[in-house]
């Protein structure tokens, strides 16, 4: 079996410390990766450190230049990259090539952005005796970043980490999901072959211990994580003064008004819903839909979810809903389901499974105290839910801790204005699930789903500072 050291300084370091990595869907063992001790840690910092000042001096163009060298080697090995996310995070392997093609584009367009992060000149003669000033604004990059990655989008997620950082003249340690550390060693990989800066991207599987305690490290400037919001918040009380980023989860509504094309909005629901096993933080969980097509609607949803919506083996085409990622995830999604049927909830669709797969679920009947309702189930779970009227379904959307994205499907354009206006949440989305997300734009939540937004540009913006220059003529 494989062995994989740590990435750091550009060479491979191994340990004693392994960690064994599964394959969700058959159980094999795939291979083996050192895991980064207190020594480890300490070279890779200095070695961001140190590239963090060489990187601070790259011109733009030089920035564009590393991204476009690492996006070069992306897509020279973008469909080995789709099978290893299949391998290790029983991603269907249409969602894992969906996955590197949007990888691609990530890297592209922060290569784009790296040219285009300037400032503005401001007027400061606005007050009498201050004739003669003006402003100038620039970005000036952080220092060390610290990434942490979830298993779910083992290779986008960390692009949206790594890409911004090197464009806005960062270095980046990436300590990935122990679940899925295979694809970003492999990045790692490519980065070494492609020659790039020693120290600008590094890589440690590291155990949560390590972890943490990078986090509370002050040589780190900005922390990014994304994962669980227990883990998160938990991370920003250790993180000290460094700038944190985070990127959490989110229980997702759709809304189905009266006017909605009904078979777009199940086709899109289903596959919102269902995708990668419900493992995606904007999956659709609360699926609200108005009374007067409430039963029309289902009965169109139930047959989308029956005959469209695969299960099972990643490797085919067709399934879009592979393995939970281990044995403990798909127990507990069972566990809240379970509660639930328990409590008076009924079940509509799919039932509890075997091993690590989970048929597409559905359930009625949900109160807004079970948790299928309102914490993250993170599974192959939809409530379906009626009511009355628009006012009554943004109540009920925003009955969350949680606000990261929504989806609403109607014609009324009062009542896309009005979501957007009252929904709590950091993305509406019109006529489309609430999974719907392009690399470019504004992502992040509100409440307990998050600090801070990705999408390069933003994330650039995020992973810099801004420093005035006053100028008197």
């Amino acid at each position: 079996m494989a062995v994989v050291g740590c990435f750091i300084d550009n060479k491979w370091v191994e340990t004693a410390d392994q960690l064994a990595v599964y394959a969700p869907w058959s159980g094999e063992e795939l291979s083996r990766v050192c895991l980064a001790g207190v020594a480890e840690w300490e070279a890779a910092i200095a070695a961001a450190e140190k590239a963090a000042g060489d990187l601070r001096r790259y011109s733009s163009r030089e920035r564009r230049q590393l991204l476009e060298a690492v996006a070069a080697g992306v897509m020279a090995h973008q469909e080995e990259l789709a099978q290893l996310i299949v391998a290790e995070g029983g991603k269907p392997i249409t969602y894992a090539r969906g996955e590197m093609a949007r990888a691609v584009a990530t890297l592209k367009l922060a290569a784009e952005e790296a040219e285009r992060l300037g400032g503005e000149v401001l007027p400061l003669d606005l007050q009498p005796g201050t004739g003669g000033r003006w402003g100038l604004t620039r970005r000036f990059p952080l220092g060390p970043v610290l990434g942490i990655t979830p298993f779910n989008f083992p290779f986008n997620l960390m692009a949206h980490k790594v890409a911004p950082a090197l464009a806005a003249g960062n270095s980046i340690i990436i300590k990935p999901a122990s679940k899925t550390p295979l694809t970003a060693l492999k990045l790692a990989e490519i980065y070494q072959e492609a020659g790039l800066p020693a120290g600008a991207f590094q890589v440690l599987p590291s155990s949560l211990e390590r972890a943490e305690a990078a986090a509370a490290d002050d040589r780190f400037k900005a922390l990014s994580f994304t994962g669980s919001a227990v883990v998160g918040w938990h991370l920003k009380n250790q993180a000290g003064r460094k700038k944190v980023i985070l990127e959490l989860g989110g229980n997702a509504a759709l809304i189905v008004d009266r006017d909605a094309d009904l078979d777009y909005a199940a086709h899109r629901a289903a596959i919102g819903a269902f995708a990668h096993a419900g493992q995606v933080c904007i999956a659709v969980q609360r699926l609200l839909v108005h009374q007067e097509i409430y039963g029309v609607f289902k009965e169109i949803f139930l047959e989308v979810v029956k005959n469209k919506i695969a299960v099972g083996d990643p490797a085919r085409k067709e399934t879009v809903v592979g393995p939970m990622i281990d044995a403990a995830a798909a127990n507990r999604v069972r566990q809240w389901v379970q509660e639930a049927l328990n409590g008076g909830a009924i079940l509509a669709a799919g039932g509890l499974g075997e091993g690590n797969v989970i048929p597409p679920i559905v359930l009625e009947k949900v109160t807004r105290e079970m948790r299928v309702w309102k914490d993250e189930v993170f599974g192959p779970v939809v409530v379906l839910a009626p009511f009355v009227d628009f006012d009554e379904a943004l109540a009920l959307a925003n009955d969350s801790a949680y606000g990261l994205q929504a989806g609403v499907f109607t014609k009324n354009l009062a009542h896309a204005w009005g979501a957007f206006e009252n929904l709590e949440v950091g993305g509406v989305i019109i006529n489309d699930a609430p999974i719907f997300r392009q690399d470019h734009m504004p992502y992040g939540g509100v409440k307990a789903s998050g600090l801070g937004r990705e999408g390069v540009r933003y994330a650039m913006e995020e992973l810099s500072e801004v420093r005035l220059l006053s100028l008197k003529v």
